[in-house]
């Protein structure tokens, strides 16, 4: 079974047109380096799948939640179309693993870059509205993206809410760089959250504002049980 069919066995929806699919998991680099003709790669489906994901999740959040406002609305909105948050979910259809990457941009960790990962939700997104209207598109975005909302929120304000947190028990937070590995063009940054002089969580991403949000994320998971106390 070839890749293309086991990614829509895994999505639960067959396409008519399997070039759409192809051309949604088609990383520029792949597209350069196979001297594939112009737009070939994904982005132009990105661009497409970008409006229908805003369009989708809009409606999604305007239905579930009639006492926020605009604003809460549209903040709410950001934390789940976020490049973090939309590369998370892909990680339910193993989305990293069908992609079409050039040797370079797969050497150096392209299938797990939140960047690729997250423009090519959108593309499989555009392609599937451009293959089967916008009813299958929505019904992919709300299977898997508009789910566990309220934790995609605490990981998009994370260091917003942690700095609450702390300053409500009048403690000193600060962030501390642990490690930077890895090539200028791929680097990897760990980071540590310490409350006081205490280190509570760590947290890794390819910058630095990457690995405090992580790192702040997993220290709320970690003080969450006794935020109500």
């Amino acid at each position: 079974m070839s890749n293309f069919k086991k990614f829509q066995e895994k999505i639960g929806y067959q396409f008519k047109d399997e070039q759409l699919l192809r051309q949604a998991l088609t990383h520029s680099s792949y597209a350069n380096e196979k001297h594939l003709k112009k737009l070939s790669d994904n982005e132009r489906l990105e661009f497409l799948g970008d409006a229908v994901l805003e369009l989708t999740s809009s409606e999604f959040l305007f239905a579930h939640y009639p006492k926020l406002t605009e604003g809460q609305l549209t903040k709410l909105r950001a934390s789940i179309v976020c490049e973090p948050t939309l590369a998370q979910c892909t990680e339910e259809i193993c989305l990293g693993d069908y992609l079409l990457l050039g040797k370079g941009e797969d050497q150096t960790g392209g299938r797990t870059r939140k960047s690729i990962l997250s423009d090519a939700m959108e593309a499989v997104i555009g392609a599937i509205y451009l293959d089967g209207g916008f009813a299958n598109a929505k019904e992919f975005v709300l299977k898997y993206i508009m789910t566990d909302i309220e934790n995609k929120h605490l990981f998009y304000d994370s260091k917003t809410i942690l700095q609450e947190v702390v300053q409500g028990e009048h403690e000193q937070l600060t962030y501390v760089l642990l490690e930077e590995t890895g090539p200028d063009h791929d680097k990897s940054f760990t980071v540590g959250v310490l409350i006081g002089n205490k280190e509570i969580s760590t947290g890794t991403g390819h910058t630095k504002k990457a690995a405090e949000q992580e790192a702040a994320y997993q220290a709320l998971l970690i003080l969450k049980p006794t935020l109500g106390e």
